[in-house]
């Protein structure tokens, strides 16, 4: 069983992957976002160090799917991951153009065909507002200089890809995290844990959510 978590920046994969690692008894895979050399430089000036920033994102993220994705799943055992490959192509669309962008393409093309596909993609989904105030509540340095737009921009991006479910090749989830606080909150957590459940017929599980449960699709 792999369950990937999606989102747009802010949005809290990481901190409901590892919410619900205990839950599930899974492996967990983070993104290693800090080691990318041009992402401080990219937020200040994006279009000048977007291809590096790109590229260097593209050949780790690949690695590391390629290397722990297949070893934990070898062994018969669960994974959860805080993302998926197939993101760092809208990131791509957002920051490249012309000969840069098709150049990426071609590699991401290529390099994906070798990504283990997850059984299910958990979207979570945020307005532009609630995303800033989560980013600034983390108050990470090289986000600070994050514009309003750009934030806007990947949201929509997001919203754009996972928001029709044709468009992933794996089981979709998604879930409204405006009105959430599964840090906080555990029967927020719960019922996020019940909606994965659901969708992948995997005991012990309720039917039904609760009407004020997060909308899932």
């Amino acid at each position: 069983m792999y369950i990937a978590i999606e989102g747009a920046i802010g949005v809290g994969k990481t901190t409901l992957a590892r919410l619900l690692q205990p839950s599930f008894d899974a492996g967990l895979l983070l993104e290693v976002f800090e080691e990318n050399p041009f992402l401080s430089d990219f937020y200040s000036d994006r279009e000048r160090y977007a291809f590096q920033t790109q590229i260097f994102f593209l050949l780790s993220r690949y690695h590391q799917q390629r290397r722990t994705v297949t070893d934990i799943l070898s062994l018969d055992e669960r994974l959860i991951s805080d993302y998926t490959f197939e993101k760092d192509a809208l990131f791509a669309q957002i920051n490249l153009e012309s000969d840069e962008l098709e150049m990426y393409n071609k590699v991401h093309e290529a390099l994906a065909e070798k990504i283990t596909i997850p059984d299910l993609i958990v979207y979570l989904r945020a307005d532009t507002d609630t995303l800033m105030g989560r980013i600034a509540l983390r108050d990470r340095t090289y986000e600070r200089s994050m514009e309003r737009a750009y934030i806007e921009e990947v949201n929509q991006a997001y919203e754009a890809f996972f928001g029709d479910r044709n468009k992933s090749r794996s089981l979709l989830l998604t879930i409204d995290t405006n009105g959430l606080d599964y840090v906080q909150n555990g029967e927020d957590l719960k019922l996020v844990e019940n909606g994965i459940r659901q969708a992948l017929k995997m005991p012990p599980f309720q039917q039904e959510l609760p009407l004020n449960a997060p909308s899932v699709s």
